[in-house]
């Protein structure tokens, strides 16, 4: 059965992240007396944002009591600011190489296009406005983790994809991401294909952990991947 839609993680998987949201996370912890290290912030990259500030918490915060709802709200706040303030202003924000050619061949073949998020809609809206990505053409569906009842490793921002596209089957469905979350993602979706790409937080050998079906370096290889014969 042919693909039908492509779900796509968004920064280190199409968009140029250079660790912004790395530093910005950091920063928000800062704020509250919490230093995270650089390498564990990243090992939560594409959780849903409030979800990442909890199991952070949970290892850096001795007294559990102090795990509030107030309190990951404020530090969820603070990342949120920063981050829209760095997308509406830098002048750095760019696709990875080959994502909106690629795009576009998916597109030529009738391939709907999706891109989903640990981020909340706000910073997701940010970051397609300043590529232009929707006037475009080149995506046809946007989810931020907020926008559903839970986000990744859930799989129902690809639910929400699949009801738009009117797609009853997964096996009609690819996922594309750089992180351990979006291969969990995919896969409890039931996509046929679940790619991960190394541009982003993890190493080839750090995917291979979560047994996606494909790793790639360059995200052109997705053409190939879905265009097999069964």
């Amino acid at each position: 059965m042919s693909i039908k839609l492509v779900v796509f993680d968004m920064a280190g998987t199409t968009v140029a992240d250079d660790h912004k949201v790395t530093g910005a996370f950091k920063a928000s912890l800062q704020q509250y007396n919490y230093e995270v290290p650089s390498p564990v912030i990243d090992l939560h990259m594409g959780y849903e944002k409030t979800h990442a500030i909890r199991l952070m918490l949970d290892r850096y915060e001795p007294n559990k009591d102090n795990i509030t709802d107030q309190l990951v709200s404020n530090i969820h706040t603070a990342f949120v600011n920063g981050m829209i303030h760095y997308y509406r202003t830098a002048n750095d924000i760019t696709a990875l190489p080959n994502v909106e050619d690629t795009f576009a061949a998916l597109h030529n073949k009738g391939i709907k296009i999706g891109i989903n998020t640990g981020f909340s809609r706000d910073i997701a809206q940010t970051i397609i406005d300043r590529l232009h990505w929707q006037e475009k053409g080149l995506i046809d569906y946007l989810c931020g983790s907020d926008e559903v009842e839970l986000g990744r490793p859930y799989p129902f921002m690809i639910h929400k994809f699949m009801h738009q596209a009117g797609i009853t089957d997964p096996s009609e469905v690819a996922k594309v991401g750089d992180t351990e979350v979006d291969m969990h993602e995919g896969q409890n979706a039931g996509c046929k294909y679940v790619i991960g790409v190394t541009t982003g937080s993890y190493s080839r050998q750090e995917l291979e952990a979560y047994h996606p079906d494909h790793i790639i370096d360059d995200i052109a290889q997705v053409i190939d991947i879905i265009s097999q014969k069964d």
